[in-house]
């Protein structure tokens, strides 16, 4: 049985296995090679994540939630694993688990601090807006009413990853998910087969038994860690040769027409939630066995979900497509590059598009607008974080020989 040398340190494998890399599946890039693909799907998933954070526009229909059961926090949740697994998994093998796990703690921390920035910088946005204009209402929805009636215990829940203003639940689920991954890691380099059914073991045992982490002041967490991890373990996995293993598979004409029918049926569910007249075409033992469909503990249809339309993406879309450098992508790429700041600023952004649009309202041309201008916004702090690492820092180019590419394993939210 092969380790996860081969893929991530370039071991020469045998000619089934070269076959099998060759096959139309995600495959691990070669040292200090970005996989452009990651990066274009993690940058549009920032910009899906900032238009559903808005309110409804038009804009909003072009997002995949409407049009299956899985979104882009799935999307950020897998990229998060695969990116992490390649970085923090080459540097265990090459400097041993002490080390790796300590470049670990160094991003988590970075990441935890990024954490605490926003969460300061949100309620001051929120408590500033709602105080200027005189409207309690913004603190509420929010979700910061408790924080301003109690700010000693609030602040320090916040920083137990407790208490979370609304739209900030991906980064303590990331951050929780990047404390394991030195076990992860240690067991992939065991057995990578036996970690991921561990993995699905985990994820059972939760559905089963309903385990979950409270938050403050009362409910739970919205992504539970617990379910989430079955993603971003199979990240990893693929990332460390599990993809390669995969590839006849995700080759085969079967593989590809089942997927086609379940993201057919998936588009055809959610078609019945937009146009409720369409619900009696739905068998009601159908709808017994599905509903609900939560996100909250990872339901196994949206997992399914995820999982087919990544199949067909890497059936479709190879490594070498030339449309990867393409200006028209460049935006996306460049989002997808730097995506923990950009995550970061979308939050703030998406508030604040919040607030204009209540303040201002307007038709569908202002939501548009709006909308654009965060992208726009989004792209522009990425082109100019991209300028500083690669021409103003002169010392770029020692960071990137002395370690992993933080970029692509922390950049990944």
């Amino acid at each position: 049985m092969s380790s996860i040398a081969d893929p991530v340190a370039g071991t020469p494998v045998s000619d089934s296995k070269a076959a099998a890399v060759s096959a139309p599946a995600i495959t691990l890039p070669v040292a200090g090679e970005r996989e452009l693909r990651l990066d274009l799907f993690r940058g549009l998933a920032l910009w899906l994540i900032f238009i559903d954070h808005l309110p409804t526009n038009i804009l909003t229909w072009f997002t995949i939630r409407n049009y299956g059961f899985s979104d882009a926090a799935e999307i950020f949740i897998f990229i998060s694993g695969y990116t992490a697994a390649f970085v923090y998994g080459r540097a265990m093998l090459q400097a041993g688990f002490v080390v790796a796990t300590a470049r670990i703690m160094r991003r988590v921390w970075q990441i935890y601090v990024a954490h605490v920035f926003l969460f300061v910088i949100f309620l001051a946005e929120i408590s500033y807006v709602a105080t200027r204009f005189e409207n309690p209402l913004y603190s509420e929805e929010m979700g910061i009413m408790d924080f301003l009636k109690q700010p000693d215990v609030t602040i320090i829940q916040a920083l137990l990853l407790r208490f979370r203003p609304v739209n900030m639940d991906v980064l303590p689920l990331y951050i929780v998910l990047m404390l394991f991954l030195p076990i992860i890691l240690w067991l992939m380099k065991w057995r990578p087969d036996v970690t991921l059914g561990l993995s699905v073991l985990v994820y059972a045992l939760t559905w089963q038994f309903d385990w979950y982490l409270t938050a403050y002041p009362s409910g739970f967490w919205i992504f539970n860690p617990f379910a989430w991890q079955l993603l971003f373990v199979f990240g990893a996995w693929c990332a460390l040769g599990g993809a390669a293993r995969m590839s006849r598979v995700l080759s085969s004409p079967v593989t590809m027409w089942i997927c086609i029918a379940y993201v057919l049926f998936a588009f055809f569910v959610t078609l019945t939630w937009h146009i409720p007249q369409l619900s009696f075409l739905m068998p009601k033992r159908l709808e017994q066995w599905m509903y609900p469909i939560t996100k909250t503990d990872l339901d196994v249809l949206r997992f399914a979900h995820f999982l087919a339309l990544a199949a067909l993406t890497v059936r479709f879309l190879p490594m070498d497509w030339s449309g990867l450098k393409s200006p028209w992508l460049r935006p996306l790429i460049l989002c997808g590059q730097h995506s923990l700041e950009i995550f970061c600023l979308g939050v703030f952004l998406a508030f604040a598009g919040h607030f204009v649009l209540a303040e201002v309202g307007g038709g569908a041309f202002t939501h548009a607008l709006v909308s654009l201008a965060g992208i726009l916004i989004m792209w522009g702090v990425a082109w100019v974080i991209s300028w500083y690492k690669h021409s103003a820092d002169k010392d770029a180019s020692k960071t990137k020989r002395t370690g992993g590419n933080a970029d692509m394993a922390g950049g990944s939210v």
